[in-house]
C-alpha cells in the first residue's frame, strides 16, 4: 500500500514535469518518447500494485467472513505431564474394548471461553469458563475379520477335541464416548466415557459407563480414583488408540498384561525424561465383574518407571509418527501383585479380560485344568516386564520381554507342581514410507511356556487418509501358532493355529 501511494506521487511529479517544462527548456524528440515510455511503465506498475492491493483486501475480506464460523485453535495449555502424551494437542489416550477405557492427561487449561474449539485427541470444547469446562471427542472403528485361515479344530491338555467358532463378518467393534475437563478448580478434573463392544452384545461388560477423578498436586504427583489401567507393561500405560495395529495387542502381550479395574492411583514426573505410574486395585480386571464377586482384599497393586533419556520424551504410543529427528529412546520396568480366584475372573469372552491361563489356553481354574478332578480356587499372580524402544526419522523399534510366575494354590486336591512360570517377549518393528501418510510395520512374538509354546508373526500399513490422526485405514495379516488367547472383541481365537486377516476403518478426534 505504502509502495503504490509512493509510486503514485512519483508518477504525478512526472507528469508536472512532462506538461510544464522550465521557461525556455527545449526538448527533443527523443526526450519526449523516453519520458513517455518511463511514464507508460510506471503507470502499468500501479495498475499491478492496485491489483494486489485490491486482491489482498478481499482475501482479508474472505478470512473474516469464515472467522465468524469456523472454529478458533483452542487456547494454549500449561502441560502437567503424566505419562508420555497422547501426545498431544492429544492427551494420554485411552483404552477400550481390547486396550480397556481410557485414561485422560492431566492438564491445567487456560479460562478463556472455548465453545466450539477443536485439540486432535481432546475433541471438541462444549464449554469453559471461570467455573471449569467440558470437552467431547469420540473412539471408534468398523472391522472386517476373517478367521477362515484356522485350522477348525485342536486339541488341549485333556485330548480332547475342540472345534473352533471362526468368524467371516463386518462389525463396528465398538463406540466410545469420552467427556473430560475440570470444576472449579483447573486441577482437579474428571474424566468420564461410555463405550460399547458390539461383537459381545448381552454378555457382561459389553456396556461401560466409567471413568476417574484427578487431583494434580504437582507434576510428581498426580492423584486419583475411579477405573483405570493397572501398569502391568508398556501397552497399559495409557497408549491406546495408537498402537501399530487397530485396538488389539500381540498374543503374548495379551496374555501376560493385567487389565482395568477400580482403585486410587498415583502418577507423575520425577524428573526430565522420567516418569512413573503406581495403582493400588481391587483385581486383575474388574469389567464384567461386579463388587460381590470380589475377593475382599485390596491387594493388587501395579507399577511402572520408565526413563526417556535422550530426547525426554518418546512420541506417542507405538511406532514414529512424529518423525523424530533426533533418536528417541526409552526403557521400562513394571512390576504387578494380585491374589486371584476363580469368582473375580470376568468371563472368557468379556471384553478387555483378564483371564489368568496357561499357555495352552487353558483358564487355570477349570477343573482339570493342572490334575484331573482337581481345581484351583485360589492362586497369587506376580508379572514383570522390561521394555525398551528407540524411534528416529520415521522408524521405530521396539520390544519387550514378560516373566510371571503362578504361587501358592489353593487347590480342591493335590496338585503335582506348586507354582508355574512363564515368559515370553514382542518385538514391534515400523516404518512411515510416507511421513504422517503411509506406515508399514512387523509384530511377531513368542511364549515359552510349561504347556505349549505359542507364537505369532503379524505384518500390515496403515494410511491416515486426511493426512492427519483423525482417520485411518488398518490392514493386518497374522499367523497364530495355537494361541493360548482370544476372545470377541479381538483377532486371535484360543487354540487358533493359522491365517488371520482383518481390515480396520479407525475415527479418533
Amino acid at each position: 500500500m505504502r509502495a503504490a501511494n509512493a509510486l503514485l506521487v512519483t508518477l504525478l511529479a512526472s507528469a508536472s514535469f512532462f506538461g510544464a517544462p522550465s521557461p525556455g527548456q527545449q526538448l527533443s524528440q527523443e526526450e519526449i518518447l523516453n519520458r513517455l515510455e518511463r511514464l507508460e511503465a510506471n503507470q502499468r506498475r500501479l495498475y499491478e500494485l492496485l491489483e494486489e492491493k485490491d486482491a489482498r483486501i478481499e482475501e482479508l475480506e474472505r478470512d473474516l467472513e469464515q472467522g465468524k464460523s469456523a472454529p478458533v485453535a483452542a487456547p494454549a495449555v500449561e502441560q502437567v505431564p503424566v505419562a508420555p502424551p497422547t501426545a498431544g494437542p492429544e492427551p494420554s489416550p485411552a483404552p477400550a474394548i481390547a486396550a480397556g477405557p481410557p485414561e485422560e492427561s492431566d492438564t491445567v487449561p487456560v479460562t478463556e471461553q472455548f465453545f466450539g474449539t477443536y485439540q486432535p485427541g481432546r475433541g471438541f470444547g462444549l464449554a469453559r469458563n471461570e467455573y471449569g469446562e467440558v470437552n467431547f471427542s469420540l473412539f471408534t472403528y468398523v472391522r472386517y475379520l476373517n478367521q477362515d485361515g484356522l485350522n477348525d479344530t485342536y486339541t488341549d491338555r485333556s485330548g480332547q477335541t475342540v472345534t473352533l467358532n471362526k468368524r467371516d463378518d463386518v462389525n463396528i467393534n465398538k463406540v466410545m464416548l469420552y467427556f473430560k475437563g475440570w470444576v472449579v478448580d483447573p486441577r482437579f478434573r474428571y474424566f468420564f466415557y461410555t463405550w460399547t463392544n458390539n461383537t459381545s452384545q448381552g454378555l457382561g461388560a459389553q456396556v461401560v459407563v466409567g471413568g476417574n477423578l484427578t487431583y494434580a498436586f504437582h507434576e510428581a504427583l498426580v492423584l486419583g480414583a475411579g477405573i483405570s489401567g493397572l501398569p502391568t507393561n508398556r501397552s497399559n500405560e495409557g497408549n491406546f488408540p495408537y498402537f501399530l495395529s487397530v485396538d488389539h495387542r500381540t498374543l503374548v502381550d495379551e496374555f501376560f498384561k493385567g487389565s482395568y479395574t477400580m482403585g486410587i492411583f498415583a502418577r507423575g514426573r520425577l524428573a526430565e525424561g522420567l516418569l512413573y505410574s503406581v495403582m493400588l486395585g481391587n483385581n486383575l480386571s474388574q469389567l464384567g465383574v461386579d463388587a460381590g464377586q470380589l475377593d475382599g482384599d485390596f491387594t493388587t497393586v501395579s507399577s511402572a518407571l520408565w526413563w526417556m533419556p535422550t530426547t525426554g520424551e518418546f512420541g506417542q504410543g507405538f511406532g514414529d509418527y512424529e518423525q523424530h529427528t533426533d533418536l528417541a529412546t526409552r526403557f521400562g520396568a513394571h512390576f504387578t501383585f494380585s491374589p486371584e480366584d476363580e469368582q473375580s475372573q470376568p468371563d472368557t469372552e468379556d471384553p478387555d479380560n483378564s483371564q489368568i491361563r496357561l499357555s495352552d489356553g487353558t483358564i487355570i481354574f477349570s477343573e482339570g485344568a493342572v490334575a484331573p478332578g482337581v481345581s484351583i480356587d485360589k492362586i497369587d499372580y506376580y508379572m514383570t516386564s522390561l521394555d525398551a524402544g528407540l524411534k528416529y526419522r520415521g522408524f521405530a523399534l521396539e520390544g519387550e520381554y514378560f516373566l510371571r510366575w503362578l504361587d501358592d494354590p489353593k487347590a480342591s486336591g493335590a496338585l503335582p507342581v506348586e507354582d508355574f512360570f512363564d515368559h515370553g517377549f514382542q518385538l514391534q518393528t515400523s516404518m512411515m514410507l510416507i511421513p504422517k501418510i503411509l506406515q508399514i510395520y512387523n509384530q511377531s512374538s513368542y511364549l515359552f511356556g510349561e504347556y505349549g509354546e505359542p507364537w505369532e508373526v503379524s505384518g500390515g500399513f496403515n494410511w491416515w487418509v486426511f493426512h492427519r490422526r483423525e482417520l485411518r485405514l488398518n490392514v493386518e495379516y497374522m499367523y497364530n501358532h495355537r494361541s493360548p488367547v482370544g476372545y470377541f472383541a479381538i483377532p486371535q481365537v484360543v487354540g487358533g493355529t493359522g491365517s488371520i486377516v482383518h481390515a480396520n476403518v479407525e475415527l479418533f478426534f
